[in-house]
């Protein structure tokens, strides 16, 4: 209660707003000290939450791979399953758990420590009731594929293996919650460990499943099901037993049920604004199969899409880091640092953004044969890495001012957002470049990256017009309109 109150008076204070009457005038005035301070903190966020994305990111692949010495039909079930249950389940799930970046960022800048418990119980309730549903379009997943147009043999193969992939869905979403109550409080070195250990036994389950047991395809399925679970019960174990976390995890509550309706103002446009981008990219590897020359369009697709989500695992560390830094500063009644905390991270991404674009661009002519000896697709993917150099950039700045919608709570506005960039201007783009002036995948890919100008540009816009001083006092009201109640 005396932090409530010592941060609504500071807030609300004329002496503070006319020494802070606005953030833009002190814009200049980021002493070196400051800047390297703030470099620091997201540094140490970000280094260990990169390793997460990809290690998180590592068990659908290598699960796939497995399945790849299979032969191709188990190959491509297993990569049109995986699809399908990135776009009907797991961005779902990762769109509703990302309202935790709000509330329980905020909530811990405010101090308001014991609520961060509060609302990974009601993250909990509301991501495994969803997953219910999510669940039950998986268990259909070969209709689904054969009522889109897809091989009937490819969609009786990608049904198997998302039946056997069902117990993932429950795992991956408590793995979730407890992954962004850890991150908002900066305690990501633990979820790192745990997240190492985890996709390092999930090779050797893999392996025992898919080629020792006799199941095959069906085994890799398991082995997914299997490694989501493992993380998400040794993140739940740490929760509880941890000291770090004795403040912020104070036992089962029935105010969890209270704040759901809260929770779901929030996560519902967070799963709509997640999922419109993620449904964006995934519809490239499915217009790419109307194109001339299939074959090589989607196979030269589907690598362009899979260098460009492994390297995205960096700027989404540095989005994670930005949000958790700019809802701790809001919550704590700082606009001031909340701001810096923005201006460093778009410094950061714009510098990774340039380095990775340069390695890439060097390594055009070689990239391709990681995946493949076809020189035509060696060839082509070099041309393509011209287009995925330019959309890591603008993507890498996009994903940090989505990391900023999410932490000061505009997930209505980034909704609104990436409906017009991807599904008004990108994805009609892509399909008259592609179809229209016959540019094949390139076009498609164009098209993309007209989506993410778009989306970045408007993000830019809205946070270069926010007025700090008043999403401080947002903050703090939301982290703790519980006491007034």
């Amino acid at each position: 209660m005396e932090d409530l109150e010592e941060q609504r008076v500071c807030l609300e204070s004329p002496l503070v707003n006319s020494e802070q009457s606005s953030v833009l005038e002190s814009r200049e005035k980021f002493g070196k000290d400051e800047i390297f301070a703030e470099m620091k903190k997201q540094l140490l966020l970000a280094g260990p939450l990169v390793s997460v994305n990809f290690l998180i990111f590592a068990l659908q692949l290598i699960s796939v791979m497995f399945v790849g010495h299979l032969g191709n039909l188990a190959l491509a079930g297993a990569s049109m399953a995986s699809s399908f249950a990135s776009v009907t389940g797991f961005s779902l799930l990762k769109g509703l758990a990302s309202a935790l970046d709000t509330f329980c960022g905020q909530s811990y800048g405010a101090k308001q420590y014991h609520m961060l418990g509060i609302h990974l119980q009601g993250a909990l309730i509301v991501l495994l009731l969803a997953s219910i549903p999510l669940a039950f379009i998986w268990a259909n997943a070969a209709s689904i594929l054969l009522f889109f147009g897809q091989d009937p043999q490819i969609s009786a193969e990608a049904g198997r293996y998302a039946r056997f992939m069902l117990p993932s869905i429950f795992g991956f979403a408590v793995q979730e919650c407890h992954v962004r109550f850890l991150q908002t409080q900066n305690n990501v070195v633990p979820m790192m460990v745990i997240s190492g250990f985890t996709t390092l036994l999930h090779i050797l389950v893999c392996w025992i499943l898919v080629f020792k047991s006799g199941l095959g395809n069906k085994g890799a399925a398991l082995a997914n099901a299997f490694s989501y679970w493992m993380n998400a019960l040794l993140l739940t174990l740490y929760v509880r037993i941890s000291p770090s976390c004795k403040n912020t995890w104070t036992g089962y509550s029935m105010e969890a049920f209270s704040g759901i309706p809260k929770f779901l103002k929030l996560s519902i446009p967070s799963a709509i604004m997640l999922g419109l981008e993620i449904w964006s990219f995934e519809m490239m590897v499915l217009l790419s199969g109307l194109l001339p020359n299939p074959e090589l369009e989607t196979s030269v697709l589907a690598i362009s899409l899979n260098t460009c989500a492994t390297i995205y695992m960096i700027p989404l560390g540095l989005s994670a880091a930005v949000s958790t830094r700019s809802s701790n500063e809001l919550g704590a009644g700082q606009p001031r640092a909340a701001f810096l905390a923005v201006c460093v991270t778009v410094s950061m991404v714009v510098i990774e953004g340039i380095a990775v674009g340069t390695f890439l661009i060097s390594c055009r002519k070689i990239w391709g044969y990681l995946y493949s000896k076809d020189e035509r697709v060696v060839k082509y993917v070099g041309e393509m890495l011209l287009l995925i150099a330019a959309s890591h950039l603008i993507d890498g700045l996009q994903s940090v001012l989505t990391g900023v919608a999410r932490g000061c709570g505009w997930q209505k506005i980034g909704a609104m957002i990436n409906l017009g960039a991807y599904h008004l201007i990108g994805i009609p783009s892509s399909i008259i470049l592609a179809f229209v002036y016959h540019l094949g995948g390139k076009g498609l890919w164009t098209g993309l990256i007209v989506a993410l100008f778009v989306q970045a540009s408007c993000l830019a816009i809205v946070t270069l017009r926010t007025k700090w001083e008043e999403e401080a006092k947002n903050a703090i009201i939301r982290a703790t309109d519980h006491v007034h109640q």
